[in-house]
């Protein structure tokens, strides 16, 4: 797991915050070019990057498209799952 040090405002103590995957499980519900207008709309995929994504996610069951703190992947993780897409933080 990797870390990523932040020093809190005002305080000298510095807080560990785990870095996170955002995970892109593959469906049997949502087209190939759906997940990759998303990818590229949602999380700032170039086209090539959110094709090879879809492809892993489809071929794989899941792939990791995004990485980050909790608190910066949640607003993508939830506008993927409004659009109805199967994702997850781990």
């Amino acid at each position: 797991m990797t870390k990523e040090k932040t020093k809190s405002v005002g305080n000298t103590d510095e807080l560990e915050e785990s870095l996170k995957d955002l995970i892109l499980f593959n469906d049997e519900v949502n087209t190939f070019d759906f997940v990759i207008d998303t990818l590229v709309d949602v999380c700032g995929h170039d086209h090539m990057q959110a094709e090879q994504c879809a492809m892993v996610a489809h071929y794989n069951g899941k792939c990791p498209v995004k990485s980050g703190t909790f608190h910066e992947l949640k607003p993508v993780h939830d506008e993927m799952s409004n659009r109805k897409l199967t994702v997850s933080i781990n």
